[in-house]
């Protein structure tokens, strides 16, 4: 059984793998990633911050990149929703009756290009500060050289991007909850195994 068919067993909902290998791999090495960077951040862990860094900017990439030839739910044409559809599924959210969707519902699009494009200015302002800081990384000659007041510019732009992309998280697992509640699904599960139900 090739891993886009559906799985089941009497008795039980039939389901489908969603989630390929590499998505589920991007988002729980995201998760640890994002927490390693903080931490080592606050502790002044610097030399490990940067690999960190290093790492998750070529994971974002690879997402990018698989985005466009990727698995069938990977792909964003497959959750590239017309504003009128994005508009009525939030108002069934709020009424306790969103539509059932095999792979990012609405709500769960505009999430995860957010986060794209947030991702994608907090590695680029890591960058921007450790060539205009520490004259390191791989922005260093298109940079330098830049005043004192550009270089920290730069560092303050990407703390507060750090800060933004907390509260992403933070809507991020709400939204979780609720569609697991809503649609009666283990959503966390889901991304675990790559399996969901088909309704």
């Amino acid at each position: 059984m090739s891993q886009n068919e559906s799985e089941s067993t009497p008795g039980d909902a039939v389901q489908i793998v969603v989630w390929d290998g590499l998505i589920r791999l991007f988002h729980w090495t995201l998760v640890f990633g994002i927490l390693s960077a903080y931490l080592s951040a606050k502790y002044r862990l610097e030399q490990l911050h940067i690999l960190i860094g290093y790492i998750l900017a070529w994971l974002l990439l690879l997402r990018i990149v698989w985005g466009f030839c990727g698995s069938r739910y990977a792909r964003y044409s497959s959750f590239l929703f017309a504003p009128k559809e994005t508009l009525q599924y939030l108002r069934s959210m709020l009424s306790g009756t969103p539509r059932h969707y095999l792979g990012h519902n609405p709500a769960g699009a505009i999430m995860v290009f957010a986060l794209l494009i947030l991702l994608t200015l907090l590695y680029l302002t890591g960058f921007l500060t450790l060539a205009s800081i520490d004259f390191g990384g791989p922005m260093t000659s298109l940079i330098n050289p830049v005043n004192d007041q550009t270089s920290y510019f730069f560092r303050h732009l990407h703390g507060w991007l750090v800060n933004a992309g907390m509260g992403l998280v933070v809507i991020h697992l709400l939204g979780v909850i609720s569609g697991s509640f809503q649609h009666r699904e283990n959503l966390v599960r889901a991304m675990i195994t790559g399996k969901k139900n088909s309704d």
